[in-house]
């Protein structure tokens, strides 16, 4: 059983006046420090962090530069309103006295159903819950308290929704291993992972590191705060954390962590896996290794062994998911062999021979999923007989391709970029050319310099289309266990 901790509600450094940001960093970095130097520490006392005035203003500052803080909850009320019609100070102090006093209480999420990836014209969708602007400023809370202290014991395999973390990190972590032998997958799907996350295991995980009954009483409050759907019924939560929410992305990790352990727990100091040559003596002795690498609720499993062995680690996986209440999706989870490939977080991750040589590489593409839904945007934006102007269609399609070229610059995609661009510039070209009712002469004569250049699509006040074939493509280093933490203390 984990030891209590002694309350910590004097750890505030209240002779020096600090800045907001500084507060709630300096008391990240305590709560990080002492939950990784007492592995067994239960925290209490963590309430009065949650609604501290400098918590609760950084909370908001992040809710309101969040992308959904134009999205309403059941209330109607958006960031924007708060702060031009309520007013932040008058706004967190309410939100303050009523968290202090107890009478604070969530409302359902509003429910928004939006089209899944790849789901388009299949009728498959996601349902999303919107809280309400106050629940997020309190769930933000709550995250800067609760995720120093989870992070201390999160495994190093997990990449998804952390700090410092990303998914080329994880696409990083399967090469490396691909190229070691790891050559069997296990592609696992969890299905419906945050609506059927237990509540009971949940809470069972987050008590092992929190023992102030006040902030688990809140975190429970927002798992059964209900769902209010499209269709205007209340709908009860026994299970799962609903996607939306800010704290959701934590909780999910909390549970699934469940498993980062279980299939990682070889890989610790003095395990069966935990150094090159014992790995080396498991493989000689017949037995194989294995390797999580997991974001969010997708992940893989990388074996070194046969087939079967793969298939044993997929039942084992199975057996670890059910006490938490959840479970592989037949249909979608598969075992691969890397020379078939497998698509993993938009990513094509393949083992084959080098064209010329004999010799095999594990390389890392571009799936097609993304491209057809590049490609799909990039249409909506550029039909032939679209009347929004020039100068709007290109801002637009600058910052989608844009991003998306820096997501996936460090996969095998010069030849997808040169494709993609030639793509955009002839949709744009025949939206022109039927707006304007020009001739190919007429295109030559507006885009080629006297010489016969071709001249970038320029709008009137000098927008360019963005050249998606110039992103430089480089390998992305696996970083291994070289991430940075947020948390470090200065020297």
């Amino acid at each position: 059983m984990p030891k209590d901790a002694p309350p910590n509600g004097g750890a505030w450094p209240e002779a020096v006046p600090l800045g907001p940001s500084r507060r709630v960093s300096e008391m990240q970095a305590k709560l990080h420090r002492w939950a990784a130097a007492d592995p067994g520490r239960r925290f209490d006392d963590l309430f009065n962090f949650v609604h501290d005035p400098a918590t609760l203003l950084v909370a908001f500052d992040r809710v309101a530069g969040n992308r959904g803080a134009r999205t309403p909850g059941v209330d109607g009320l958006t960031a924007t309103d708060v702060e031009e019609r309520i007013g932040v100070p008058g706004f967190l102090d309410d939100l303050r006295t009523s968290l202090k006093d107890g009478s604070f209480r969530p409302l359902p999420v509003r429910e928004r159903k939006i089209p899944k990836p790849g789901g388009a014209g299949k009728g498959k969708v996601r349902a999303l819950g919107i809280p309400t602007v106050a629940d997020r400023v309190v769930q933000a809370a709550l995250k800067l308290v609760l995720e120093p202290i989870f992070e201390a014991d999160f495994e190093p395999v997990s990449y998804g929704f952390r700090p410092n973390r990303r998914a080329q990190d994880a696409i990083a972590e399967i090469h490396h291993f691909g190229t070691r032998g790891y050559r069997w997958v296990l592609d696992a799907d969890i299905e419906a992972c945050f609506d059927r996350i237990d509540h009971t295991a949940l809470m069972e995980r987050v008590r092992c590191r929190v023992k102030d009954k006040r902030v688990l009483a809140l975190v429970k409050a927002f798992l059964k705060a209900g769902i209010l759907t499209e269709l205007g019924e209340n709908k009860s939560t026994t299970t799962g954390t609903p996607q939306g929410g800010i704290l959701s992305p934590l909780l999910a990790n909390i549970a699934l962590s469940v498993l980062d352990e279980h299939l990682m727990e070889p890989w610790k100091p003095g395990g069966t896996m935990s150094s090159e040559g014992k790995r080396g003596h498991r493989r000689r002795k017949g037995l194989p290794t294995w390797r999580l690498v997991r974001y969010a609720d997708d992940f893989v499993v990388l074996v070194h062994g046969t087939q079967a062995d793969t298939l044993a680690v997929r039942e084992d996986v199975a057996r670890v998911l059910e006490p938490i209440g959840l479970q592989l999706s037949p249909a979608k989870t598969q075992i691969v062999h890397l020379s078939d490939g497998f698509d993993f977080l938009g990513f094509r991750i393949q083992w084959r021979r080098k064209r010329g040589t004999d010799k095999w590489y594990v390389y890392t593409f571009i799936a097609d999923r993304p491209i057809r839904s590049l490609k799909a945007k990039i249409r909506a934006l550029t039909h032939r007989k679209s009347q929004q102007d020039l100068r709007s269609v290109l801002i637009r399609l600058n910052q989608i391709m844009r991003g998306w070229a820096n997501y996936f610059k460090h996969a095998v995609a010069k030849d997808r970029f040169s494709a993609l661009h030639q793509f955009a510039w002839w949709r744009l070209i025949r939206m022109l050319q039927v707006r304007h009712r020009w001739s190919w002469k007429d295109v030559r004569r507006q885009f080629t310099t006297p010489t016969g250049w071709w001249l970038p699509i320029t709008a009137t006040d000098g927008t360019e289309l963005f050249d998606i074939a110039k992103i430089t493509v480089t390998r992305y280093r696996w970083r291994s266990s070289k991430i940075p933490n947020p948390w470090a203390t200065p020297a």
